[in-house]
């Protein structure tokens, strides 16, 4: 039996316990069968998850299988076996394909969820000539009975601690309130023991469970709780979690009348700058309409915007206003009505920014290239790090600035490139700015946090810079070395302008490497920074994973010195120019690992050094960069999430492939990990991302793919 592993971008982790939870009860289950020509297809499903199973008895190749519902169904994610994949196409057909055929009398498994419970999945199998081989519908049996006596018996042997692919749990009632009570209960879990409870990061109450792994327990939604989408979370002692995504509403009684709520505007600070990102809202009487004017200092008016109140008294602009590049500078006034009332805000356009760089469009649709342009200092190099909604690096160039100080910047997407807020960090000199933009959705603003440095002596004060949502609260942790909290977390509102600036006063701090964690909600971003670490306490030693490098290629550097020792990286041109430094630090082990290194695009051709430098321990190591752009195909590797159950991934992304592209995983000694084979989008691009085997050694290991007329590979570190 092949192992699901391979999962469709779009996926929901929903989606992955519920299969987990089909594949773990397929042995007791007796499910349909639909016969079409020989070519079986059986499916067993639970709520709106299916698992489907299609066997070859004929005397032919199955290379794709296509499914689709009736008019009132569709498809929310999908997930296949290793070296298949799948594509959802506009007119709601699932087409799985794969470059290596089901022989006659293989099968192969497929997981699909849809928006309801379904009556049947009709199917279409298909050879390599595109020639139909059968068809037919898979009638799939409900398996509550089967379930419930499946838990049961898991319930008798669950004996392991803590929390497992198995452990469920729910909300009553899943529609719940800001202050209300909630009834959580849940099955599978450790026996007879603690676990923590959370609505969103905020710790509300433990339960211990009984000897089957069963628990029943009453909880309160704090008061002071956004109502908003939420994840309810269970931790256990080992922070493994379960997590449930419930819209927290607001009760009747909670309802200000509409007398009583006032006309306000904020997310408009007093001081703006060319490029800013604004989200701008407020409250007014409940059920009526705001309508904000803006004009300019000679009386001109400039824009127009209205937004509907909601019942709960809140309006907030349907979409963030990004302030143009070329506005002029100067006082602007916005008058806000309701109708009745009528307030007005003033501020002053500036220019203090070095770096202004904005997106095209606030929002972009899968398949567009997201574009950026705008300016910064002229005649110097900018770095630019594009990150995804995971906060993962996609992109990251040095690029050198010419004399009109223009930027321009693209992003090519496609239909499987993840959804949702993308972040552009500009860093040149000392600026550093952020721009946002949407895929598939508005932009939501994030909140970014930013140390005044990476190392400080112990007693020093940590000045750190957060930026978000004007106005907004967000919380603050500290976390020390042996990944404990120091004290509770500390509430900070951003000013109007969407900034804070927060310190942390390092006395009683022992020396190590620390995180600050900030909340918002149910997301999350972190910062590291060291406290009381030395230099040149060891010899440095470093090294890339190989010598030869083309513009765009990142550098992957590895080395070795005392542990918890803070060093210098540097990267030099032939003519001696410093490209890029940063101090980074060696972890308790003396390992160091740098990946933030990355050759320009339009880097000249030559050797290049790689300087360490620690106190006045030294060491630098050439590579050689060739000028001229890699042709044919390249592949990229970048960290994927941590999948419940199944582990951590990385995502591998390969461009100008052709045809069918074979994949090969090999270790530092040349071990094949594992290899993979998948045919190529239209546009040459296959993204995929593959789940680390929890058995793997850490260590460097090499990512080689080809096809029919080309090959390219690159490095990877598992830590």
């Amino acid at each position: 039996m092949r192992t699901l592993k391979n999962m469709n971008k779009s996926s929901s982790r929903g989606i992955l316990l519920s299969i987990s939870l089909l594949l773990s009860i397929t042995l007791f289950t007796i499910p349909s069968n639909v016969y079409g020509e020989e070519v079986t297809v059986k499916s067993v499903s639970l709520e709106e998850t299916t698992i489907l199973e299609l066997t070859n008895d004929s005397g032919e190749n199955v290379n794709s299988l296509r499914i689709w519902l009736g008019s009132n169904f569709s498809f929310e994610s999908f997930k296949t076996e290793k070296g298949w994949i799948g594509e959802k196409t506009p007119q709601g057909v699932i087409v799985f394909t794969s470059s290596e055929s089901i022989d006659p009398g293989e099968s192969v498994k497929f997981g699909v969820k849809t928006d309801k419970s379904n009556s049947g999945i009709n199917w279409k199998a298909v050879n390599s000539s595109n020639v139909q081989i059968a068809t037919g519908k898979s009638i799939a049996d409900e398996l509550s009975s089967v379930v419930e006596n499946t838990e049961t018996n898991q319930d008798s042997e669950n004996t392991e601690k803590g929390i497992s692919d198995e452990s469920t749990f729910k909300i009553i009632p899943d529609k719940p309130n800001v202050g209300s009570t909630i009834r959580v209960t849940g099955d599978n879990f450790g026996t007879s023991e603690e676990f923590n409870f959370y609505v969103g990061t905020k710790k509300i109450g433990t339960f211990e469970t009984d000897e089957k792994g069963h628990f029943m327990t009453t909880m309160k939604i704090p008061n002071e709780q956004k109502a908003e989408r939420t994840d309810f979370k269970i931790k256990d002692k080992d922070g493994e979690e379960r997590k449930i995504s419930l819209r927290i509403g607001i009760s009747d009684n909670q309802i200000p009348t509409s007398q009583n709520i006032p006309l306000t505007i904020k997310g408009i600070p007093e001081i703006m700058h060319r490029g800013d990102f604004l989200e701008i809202s407020g409250t007014a009487p409940a059920g009526s309409a705001i309508t904000s004017t803006v004009k300019n200092e000679e009386g001109e008016i400039f824009g127009t915007r209205t937004a509907e109140v909601d019942r709960v008294g809140n309006w907030e602009l349907a979409e963030p206003i990004i302030v143009p590049s070329d506005m002029a500078f100067g006082k602007y006034t916005a008058t806000i009505t309701d109708g009745r009332n009528e307030i007005t805000k003033v501020w002053t356009v500036e220019s203090d920014k070095k770096i202004i760089i904005t997106p095209t469009s606030i929002k972009f649709e899968p398949g567009e290239t997201m574009e950026f342009s705008g300016t910064a200092l002229p005649n110097k190099l900018i770095e630019i790090i594009l990150k995804d909604p995971l906060g993962k690096e996609v992109v990251s160039d040095i690029i050198q600035v010419d004399n009109s100080g223009s930027i321009k910047f693209e992003f090519p997407t496609s239909q499987n490139t993840p959804e949702g807020t993308y972040t552009l960090i500009s860093t040149q000199d000392k600026n550093k700015e952020f721009s946002y933009a949407g895929l598939g959705q508005r932009p939501i603003i994030p909140v970014n946090i930013e140390f005044d440095k990476l190392s400080y002596k112990i007693g020093d004060t940590a000045v750190i810079t957060i930026a978000g949502k004007a106005s907004e609260i967000i919380s603050l942790l500290i976390i020390d070395p042996s990944d404990k909290p120091i004290g509770d977390s500390v509430s900070i509102t951003l000013q109007p302008d969407g900034r804070a600036v927060h310190s942390v006063s390092l006395k009683g701090f022992s020396s190590g490497v620390y995180n600050a964690v900030i909340s918002k909600g149910s997301t999350q971003s972190s910062e590291v920074f060291t406290v009381g670490l030395q230099t040149g306490s060891g010899v440095v030693k470093i090294n890339t994973t190989k010598s030869d490098y083309r513009p765009g290629d990142s550098i992957l550097i590895l080395g070795n010195t005392a542990p918890n020792v803070l060093l210098t990286i540097a990267m030099i041109d032939p003519e001696g120019n410093e490209i890029k430094s940063k101090e980074t630090f060696s972890n308790k082990d003396g390992k160091i690992s740098e990946n933030t290194f990355r050759i320009p695009t339009e880097a000249m051709g030559g050797i290049w050094k790689i300087n360490a430098k620690s106190g006045s321990n030294f060491d630098s190591i050439e590579i050689e960069v060739h000028a001229t752009n890699q042709e044919g195909m390249i592949v990229q590797v970048d960290a994927g999430i941590d999948i419940p159950g199944y582990g951590k991934t990385i995502n591998i992304h390969v461009l100008g492939a052709q045809q069918s592209v074979g994949i090969e995983i090999v270790a530092i000694d040349g071990e094949i990990i594992e290899e993979l084979s998948f045919p190529a989008s239209n546009e040459g691009e296959i993204n995929q991302p593959w789940v680390i085997p929890k058995d793997t050694e850490p260590g460097t290991y090499t990512i080689k793919v080809s096809d029919a007329f080309n090959s390219a590979e690159t490095d990877f570190e598992i830590e």
